[in-house]
């Protein structure tokens, strides 16, 4: 339950060509306080809910909890969020042994693009792709959560 990932901008499409999977999703947060957020995700024909507590100093690591729920219930879910929906394609890349997933954001987050790893252990190399630019991770702009109520295009 414990998740640890590592964010950054991501400076050239090159990625999409080495994805081998993309889903469209949309999510909203029913609370996005930075001590806990809870999120609805609707990724292509099925639906989650999600609760993140507060990340660790770093930024890295932090209580994550997901289920999966009926997809029409988490569409009525999706009209209680949060005044701003986002939505984007997520690729995923496989580098090494790892898999990016790397998010194009759509409507007023557009031109954002966001790559995140999963890791094992905070401190887990891997092999960083020639697309991969400045780490974000830990920087509060680029959690979903923020974007949600402070669109891209207005920073």
């Amino acid at each position: 339950m414990i998740e640890i990932e590592r964010k950054f901008l991501v400076n050239t499409l090159e990625f999409i060509d080495q994805s081998h999977k993309s889903n469209k999703i949309t999510q909203g947060y029913l609370n996005s306080h930075p001590e806990r957020t809870v999120r609805i995700r609707l990724k292509d024909e099925q639906a989650f809910i999600t609760i993140k507590g507060k990340s660790n100093e770093s930024g890295t690591s932090r209580l994550e909890w997901e289920k999966q729920i009926d997809y029409t219930e988490a569409n009525q879910l999706i009209n209680l969020c949060e005044d701003y929906v986002i939505s984007k394609t997520r690729y995923l890349v496989t580098s090494g042994e790892h898999t990016f997933e790397v998010d194009v954001f759509h409507g007023d987050n557009e031109g954002l693009i966001l790559a995140e790893i999963e890791l094992t252990s905070e401190d887990e190399q891997f092999s960083k792709p020639s697309w991969l630019g400045q780490e974000v991770t830990g920087d509060l702009r680029y959690y979903n959560s923020y974007i949600a109520n402070n669109p891209y295009k207005n920073w």
